[in-house]
């Protein structure tokens, strides 16, 4: 049986971020859970002060995606990540056509906050978001993006 899971950012400044991640993934802002009418007032039950932190929730408008969970912490990000985010492309089409895809996803990005590492020609682009989290922007299977 398998599990549903989340992911979770810690970061700096979470509105900055998550702004960032909606547009990268095309998420929205993620409703407070029944029966709260606010995020705030969801916190509430946690014992949580502002001096806690702030954060952020996304969700696929669709439903499929993983919820993304965007929490300011104190400390910076010190190393390389462990675990990444594949942004994908379509992948169907010639080579070229994905490459295509790939780069103009990656000059999408750039032009959001993100910025570009590394570039494996034709293969995928290593970029980092506003706070220096690293993913990739590569082409999906062929029959799905």
């Amino acid at each position: 049986m398998s599990v549903r899971f989340d992911l979770t950012l810690d970061c700096a400044d979470a509105p900055r971020l998550a702004a960032f991640w909606k547009t990268a993934l095309g998420y929205v802002d993620e409703p407070p859970p029944p029966p709260y009418a606010t995020r705030e007032e969801w916190l509430a039950q946690f014992d949580l002060s502002e001096d806690d932190g702030g954060g952020e929730w996304l969700c696929d408008p669709a439903g499929v995606g993983p919820r993304l969970s965007i929490l300011e912490v104190p400390e910076p990000k010190t190393a390389k990540n462990r675990l990444h985010i594949d942004v994908r492309v379509p992948g169907h089409g010639t080579p070229g056509e994905r490459w295509a895809r790939i780069t103009a996803e990656a000059d999408r990005l750039v032009g959001a906050g993100g910025r570009v590492l590394e570039t494996f020609d034709g293969h995928h682009v290593v970029m980092a978001d506003p706070e220096g989290n690293e993913f990739c922007v590569a082409a999906g299977p062929a029959d799905r993006a």
